[in-house]
């Protein structure tokens, strides 16, 4: 587990890489291709107006195609409005959901 500061599960991947490649020469393929095969699930949190951190978008680092890390969007936060000066919403599952389930089933899950 890791924390990474980005402002989508989209550009966390371009920081990983910008990082990676100001660390050491290595041909930006092989850079995807690891985050690739490292990373399983990234949760992104924003804080907003009312100053309360949620969790706004769970996404599934689905694999590596077309020399792209391919994200696979399970779940992403929907506003519902505001109560009492909080903001109020909920996680609503996009997409089908999880394709690697490798991990869960051999963990018992």
């Amino acid at each position: 587990m890791s924390t990474g500061h980005a402002n989508s599960t989209v550009d966390i991947l371009s920081r990983l890489e910008t990082m990676v490649l100001l660390g050491a020469d290595i041909p930006l393929l092989a850079v995807r291709r690891q985050i690739a095969s490292a990373i399983d699930i990234i949760i992104q949190l924003s804080r907003f107006r009312d100053k309360s951190r949620k969790v706004v978008e769970i996404t599934e680092v689905a694999g590596f195609e077309n020399n792209e890390v391919v994200l696979n969007p399970c779940f992403r936060f929907v506003e519902k409005g505001e109560e009492k000066g909080r903001v109020i919403g909920e996680l609503e599952k996009v997409g089908e959901g999880l394709k690697n389930r490798e991990k869960l089933i051999s963990a018992g899950l």
